[in-house]
């Protein structure tokens, strides 16, 4: 394999170094950043992921909004919205909004529990690939912030009709929002660094190695 880099700039070629930590690698004619030391601490993105899944928890099981209309009280969960959209006979809405907040969202961090949690103790997950095919696919699809961002408009306008208390499962997505956004800041690349150097459990005469922190 290959260590040559070129500069997405000015097509410069570099050859790649290890860079130490929290240092980055700039073109020698343009500047332009080349790539910076990989973050190989897994317990920080695994930590990240299990409160992403608290969180969730969280989310989905308390109504979102409560809304009085006449001293009618309505209030509903995500998931009891989206039912609620499949029952008016709007089903592609509701499996829309299903997907993208709550089934690749979910998917998305199941899996990088899968995949953190024995690279972080030095062992190499079973079906590696597969689980990092499923999280490339599943990053395009979930939209939680674009949700928050409906809700929020939904809410002001809501706001001249009827009385609205936000509950406790709309505090809980904007806590969510911003976890979600520090968990897929990190490089899945990272990742592939730390599974190369990880032994594969499948392979005979392998010895399991710790990775760092």
């Amino acid at each position: 394999m290959t260590d040559l880099i070129a500069c997405p700039n000015c097509d410069t070629l570099h050859r790649r170094t290890d860079l130490p930590p929290r240092e980055t690698a700039r073109c020698v004619r343009c500047h332009s950043v080349l790539y910076r030391a990989p973050d190989l601490r897994l317990s920080r993105v695994l930590a990240l992921t299990l409160t992403c899944l608290i969180v969730f928890a969280i989310a989905n099981a308390f109504p979102i909004v409560e809304i009085e209309v006449q001293g009618i009280y309505t209030e509903t969960t995500l998931v009891g919205a989206a039912w609620a959209l499949y029952r008016e006979g709007m089903w592609l809405v509701a499996l829309l909004v299903f997907a993208t907040t709550v089934l690749f969202p979910l998917s998305q961090l199941v899996a990088l529990v899968h995949l953190t949690a024995p690279l972080s103790v030095g062992r190499r997950p079973y079906a590696v690939f597969h689980v990092m095919r499923a999280i490339e696919f599943c990053r395009p699809w979930g939209m939680i912030e674009v949700f928050m961002l409906g809700v929020l408009v939904s809410l002001v306008k809501l706001s001249a009709m009827a009385s609205v208390l936000p509950g406790i499962a709309l505090w809980a997505f904007g806590a969510l929002t911003v976890l979600l956004a520090m968990v897929l800041s990190y490089d899945l690349r990272n990742l592939w660094l730390v599974i190369d150097r990880t032994p594969d459990p499948s392979a005979p005469g392998t010895a399991p190695s710790r990775v760092p922190r």
